[in-house]
């Protein structure tokens, strides 16, 4: 045997072992998730939310809306949020220095004057131009800032914030009615051991917004964004569950999650200074309970939803993918110590390890197992088991993994009650291997490239807007 056989043969090895390995592991995730998902659907959440409706149990939340031109979907967002259903509540709109006409927007719709309001700096921002309150919803607030990015107009948001609790919608998301009831949930049930909570994102684009609210359910027509809703699917319905299970979990997207405002202010809240804000925060949490030795959690609830826009485009999503990337990495690395020590407990001897091997270094093995598909073909017959065995493998991590997702999505949830819908994205499901998933393993090989020169830039990101029935005055 010649030192390419030999070679072959060992990539080819490594490859499927690390395939198995993860084929393993989601199994065991979306057994633990069905179980759970079995679980709730045997609830009556109507009773629930009424129950928890009652001022006396729920705890007051400072809702933080950051926002950086969203000019295309900030009145359809707030106006999600005035529909929420939850006793004691503020809404803080955060203009990070947009250079559009979010601002004048939102001032001009909900009618608002400048007041003066006291901050308490417990966090460092930049300079705060002036605050506003609105004469028709006097719990609404707008917050005029200079340009800071994401992570400061949080901390922003953060200090001008009454309440003990705060809730991080972004700028183009609209929340389900019942949705802040059903994410305080297990931080109430857990008499506020629970310290952040993480619930649902699922996509917008192509659903009808009418004053803040979704009046129609429907597949999108892009097989881009059936793609993305696919792998929302995946990691929210399964990933995120099975994980939170166990107080596993490190991400809590920032589209929608809840969290102890002093929890944060003691973590030093949002680091301005690395591109994936969200999960750095979640790692700092958990570093700081293990540190402070306190039995506090951090979880997600599939329950509450949140809809945000996908990208509708290539060159858009290629941005969004190699960023959350680079994000990713960043805080990993940050967090480097934390990995392997049995100091940090589950956190840094399991999930840690968990987000290295298969988030942050997967796109690397899965492109050498797509060349080794491809150099096995052009190598002879000695390789064709070798290549169909590893393209099987693939199928049944990309195409059956997530057709088995969806199918659980549908069960539990109803989200998709037309049988046509879960026939095409079951269809779009197994055609993944083909286009998307090398895409965007190409963009989060991108995010690491980046990572490692350090570049630190954001990228635009362009929205769409809503679909909406009707304009609103």
């Amino acid at each position: 045997m010649n030192f390419i056989n030999i070679l072959m043969l060992f990539f080819g090895s490594l490859i499927a072992f690390y395939m198995l390995s993860i084929i393993g592991s989601y199994i065991v995730m979306l057994l633990i998730a069905s179980s759970e998902e079995g679980r709730q659907t045997k609830l009556d959440k109507k009773t629930q939310d009424a129950d928890y409706i009652n001022a006396a149990y729920a705890k007051p939340i400072s809702i933080i809306v950051p926002a950086y031109n969203e000019e295309e979907g900030i009145l359809e967002s707030v106006y999600s949020l005035l529909n929420i259903r939850y006793p004691q509540v503020e809404y803080i709109i955060v203009n990070d220095g947009s250079t559009d006409s979010t601002l004048s927007k939102v001032i001009k719709e909900f009618e608002m004057v400048p007041v003066d309001r006291i901050i308490r700096k417990q966090l460092d921002t930049k300079e705060v131009k002036q605050i506003y309150r609105s004469l028709k919803h006097p719990n609404l607030v707008l917050v005029d800032k200079l340009n800071g990015g994401k992570a400061d107009a949080l901390n922003t948001g953060i200090n001008v914030a009454k309440y003990p609790y705060f809730c991080s919608i972004d700028g183009d998301s609209i929340l389900e009615k019942n949705a802040l009831l059903r994410v305080m949930k297990p931080i109430i049930n857990s008499n506020e051991e629970v310290i952040a909570a993480g619930g649902t994102i699922r996509i917008v684009n192509d659903l009808t917004v009418e004053s803040g609210t979704i009046a129609g359910k429907g597949l999108a027509k892009n097989p881009l964004v059936i793609m993305q809703t696919i792998e929302y699917i995946r990691a929210f319905l399964i990933g995120r569950i099975a994980l939170s299970k166990f107080n596993l979990v490190l991400i809590i997207s920032g589209a929608f999650s809840v969290f102890n405002r002093k929890w944060v202010i003691d973590a030093g809240g949002y680091s301005a200074d690395i591109i994936g804000e969200d999960m750095e925060l979640v790692v700092k949490l958990h570093k700081l309970i293990k540190q402070r030795k306190s039995n506090h959690r951090i979880a997600y609830v599939a329950d509450p939803v949140c809809y945000t826009e996908a990208p509708q485009k290539l060159s858009i999503l290629r941005r969004q993918r190699r960023r959350w990337h680079q994000g990713l990495l960043e805080s990993l690395t940050r967090h480097k110590s934390m990995s392997f020590n049995p100091k940090y407990k589950a956190i840094g001897m399991i999930a840690m390890p968990y987000f290295w091997l298969v988030e942050a270094l997967g796109p690397i093995v899965e492109i050498g197992g797509y060349l080794f598909v491809i150099v096995s073909i052009f190598l002879g017959n000695i390789y064709y088991a070798y290549a169909i065995a590893l393209f099987l493998l693939f199928v049944i991590y990309s195409g059956v993994y997530s057709v088995a997702a969806v199918l659980l999505d549908a069960w539990s949830t109803n989200v998709y009650p037309s049988v046509k819908d879960i026939g095409k994205i079951m269809g779009c499901a197994l055609t993944e291997i083909f286009w998307y998933k090398p895409l965007t393993l190409l963009w989060r090989l991108e995010g690491l490239f980046r990572f490692l020169r350090g570049n630190k830039e954001w990228g635009k990101m362009e929205r769409a807007g809503f679909t909406k029935e009707d304009k609103l005055s």
